[in-house]
């Protein structure tokens, strides 16, 4: 019991004794040691980022839109006399030329007028070429020359509506392209069959590339520049601008491009969705990697770089082209060392040590 005793008493003691050294330590040297640790803790500290020193190159951008293809022409043909459809010459498929009959309608007489006002034609020629010598030579008054000739000019007059009137049954193609449609079979007849739709044609030469642009990206395109056109089969072709509205679209919002496309084969078909890329003119600009872009405490889109001293700052840019895995990008100044690995895990302000990154993220110009 009394060996217990001692021994919490010695263990008392040299507790007291301990606790009391620390007050016993001059104070000045305490405080030095406590900075010389301070002091190493802050250079282990340093984080350790990856950049890329970058360079302000005038990069090509191109516009890439979807659309479609769509035929320069299309009509529908309608016929513009009446009678019975006795002959129809064109198939679904078919091309015709300009001027190529379609459809014949049943004659209803129409030849016979035709003849009917050619020999009241002939018979007033007959009659004034007769009558202008008498008249010439007095025998006959002058006043009836003005008369026969208006005679001849009617009859004239009637000839020709009667030879219209006959044209009319033979239904032609108003231009070259390619028979989409028939609405009408050999046989159809009505009261009146003018009017009535025989078939629609199309224009398949040249084919157009339609697209529509928002407003924010119709800087910079005009008619006669070179687009290059990409069908979802997989095909590809190069055609001229031929149009960019000037007036946007009241539901979309959006401006109305067209890109004429050369289609003598006819290989490209109406209709079909499509890609138009058009280059627009060369910007300064950045190429860095996509996971370099980050945001600022205020929300801003923008890189982190850093200075000659490790200092880290913030750069805003503006997105000149988004690629698949690298942007190119405005607003940073050459010879930037942007951080490309670890921007997310520092802040403005803060001092970091930097390495060069394995790999070059800038390009040249294109």
């Amino acid at each position: 019991m009394k060996a217990s005793r001692l021994t919490a008493v010695g263990l008392v003691a040299a507790a007291g004794l301990w606790i009391a050294s620390g007050h016993l330590l001059p104070h000045e040297q305490a405080e030095s040691r406590a900075a010389v640790r301070t002091g190493e803790g802050e250079v282990k500290k340093l984080f350790r980022v990856a950049v890329a020193e970058t360079s302000v190159l005038p990069h090509s951008r191109r516009l890439t839109i979807s659309g479609r293809t769509e035929a320069d022409r299309r009509v529908t043909v309608t016929a513009r006399t009446g009678g019975v459809l006795t002959e129809l010459r064109v198939k679904r498929g078919m091309s015709v030329e300009k001027g190529e009959v379609i459809a014949v309608l049943s004659d209803e007489a129409r030849e016979a007028q035709v003849a009917q006002a050619l020999a009241v034609t002939t018979q007033k020629r007959t009659e004034l070429e007769a009558k202008r010598q008498l008249i010439m030579n007095g025998t006959l008054p002058r006043l009836q020359l003005g008369d026969l000739e208006s005679q001849l000019k009617a009859a004239q007059a009637a000839l020709a509506a009667a030879e219209a009137e006959r044209d009319r049954g033979m239904v032609r193609a108003p231009w070259s392209g390619v028979v989409h449609d028939v609405a009408v079979e050999v046989g159809q007849a009505a009261f009146s069959f003018a009017g009535r739709e025989i078939a629609t044609l199309v224009a398949l030469d040249p084919m157009l590339a339609v697209a529509e642009v928002p407003e924010r990206k119709l800087a910079g395109l005009k008619a006669g520049d070179m687009a290059e056109v990409r069908l979802v089969t997989g095909e590809t072709a190069r055609g001229r601008i031929r149009f960019v509205a000037k007036t946007a679209s009241q539901a979309t919002r959006t401006y109305r491009v067209e890109v004429e496309l050369p289609n003598v084969d006819g290989r490209i078909p109406d209709g079909i969705t499509a890609e138009v890329s058009v280059p627009l003119s060369p910007l300064p600009a950045t190429r860095v990697p996509r996971s370099a872009l980050t945001f600022s405490s205020t929300g801003e889109l923008g890189v982190r770089a850093v200075d000659a001293d490790g200092i880290v700052g913030f750069l805003p840019v503006n997105v000149v082209e988004d690629e698949q895995i690298f942007m190119w990008l405005g607003g940073i100044p050459a010879a930037s060392r942007v951080i490309v690995q670890g921007q997310d895990f520092v802040r403005e302000g803060q001092k970091v040590e930097a390495v060069m990154a394995a790999s070059e993220v800038t390009a040249t110009a294109r």
